[in-house]
């Protein structure tokens, strides 16, 4: 029995050991004892921000330490996703992604950072429906009449999108196949951003994810056309769905999920959940989230990292398709 005992505390002090060489890191079973920092790869007023400032609020409150958003926009989304692949694996620096890092895998020849080798999947936290927004002042209000105006004039209307491989950028370039036009690309270094030029009127139109244009729907900034799939978003239910205009291949979701830096303990990974948890079931997130047209999945662990694998490969047979590039 002891040789059993000693072989199993060597395996023990091996794997600890082992761990050590890479970070000196040790699992804390009162997480969090510190403010957490979540890298949001997006400047503030973007999609991702739309989700991650209700959820630091309520993070915030329910622990009695501070989430703390750090806004890192730059090369659609990648440049914060390089920060947070590179911080401590203590559970004290989360990344808050989006769709739009299972796209660039397919976009850009060379990422610092790999997002199924660099990261530990934690949770799917909101998809939403993908929305085509304009500028009421520069093209019409309704669907039919604006496939007239840029059927006539092929090349003449631009859309915005959050950076070159976002799922703004692809929604785009899907829409152009699918409805025979022809319209012009114009990246940010956002969301927030272009619908910020969009509003200004110094781009056209969007397709943008719900999240980041729900409010300026609602004020009447930007007009709403159509929602992507086969059905209507109940917070907005005069908005036609894709199919309902002709469209109906066309399903453009944009998801936000948390990650870790690849390394963090499992006990920590473990208590990171349990606070999103209870974070998810708040009547402020619930209401937070149905503003924004959202759902909050109960997708955590290996099945998230299992949906992050197919949407890298589903992503990557439409940048295939569509032939869409960097501009």
């Amino acid at each position: 029995m002891s040789t059993v005992l000693n072989r199993r505390t060597l395996l023990r002090v091996g794997v600890a050991s082992a761990a050590a060489a890479t970070w000196p890191v040790l699992a804390d079973p009162n997480w969090p004892t510190k403010p957490v920092t979540l890298v949001v790869p997006f400047p503030a007023g973007g999609g991702t921000d739309a989700f991650a400032r209700p959820l630091s609020a309520q993070f915030s409150k329910l622990t009695g330490k501070q989430l703390v958003i750090d806004n890192r926009g730059g090369a659609g989304g990648n440049l914060g996703a390089g920060v947070a692949a590179k911080a401590a694996p203590d559970g004290y620096t989360l990344f808050m992604g989006a769709v739009h890092h299972s796209i660039a895998p397919s976009m850009y020849p060379r990422l610092d950072y790999d997002l199924e080798k660099d990261f530990v999947p934690l949770a799917l936290l909101a998809v939403v429906p993908q929305v085509l927004v304009v500028n009421p002042r520069k093209l019409p209000g309704d669907f039919k009449a604006f496939m007239e105006a840029v059927h006539k004039s092929p090349g003449q209307y631009n859309y915005g999108s959050a950076g070159g491989g976002t799922s703004h950028h692809l929604a785009g370039e899907l829409f152009k196949i699918q409805s025979k036009t022809f319209i012009t690309h114009i990246p940010y270094r956002g969301a927030g951003p272009a619908l910020q030029d969009l509003i200004a009127g110094n781009v056209d139109m969007m397709f943008d994810g719900l999240g980041s244009s729900a409010q300026h729907i609602k004020s009447g900034r930007v007009k709403a056309l159509m929602v992507s799939g086969a059905k209507r978003n109940p917070a907005f239910p005069d908005v036609p769905c894709a199919a309902e205009v002709g469209l109906p291949d066309y399903t453009v979701t944009t998801w936000y999920g948390l990650w870790a830096p690849r390394g963090i303990t499992a006990e920590v990974q473990a208590r990171i959940l349990e606070e999103v948890r209870r974070v998810a079931v708040t009547d402020d997130i619930k209401a937070a989230w149905q503003a924004n047209g959202a759902e909050f999945p109960n997708t955590t662990g290996a099945a998230f990292g299992t949906f992050v694998n197919g949407e890298i490969r589903r992503w990557a047979a439409v940048v295939k398709a569509s032939g869409a590039k960097l501009d």
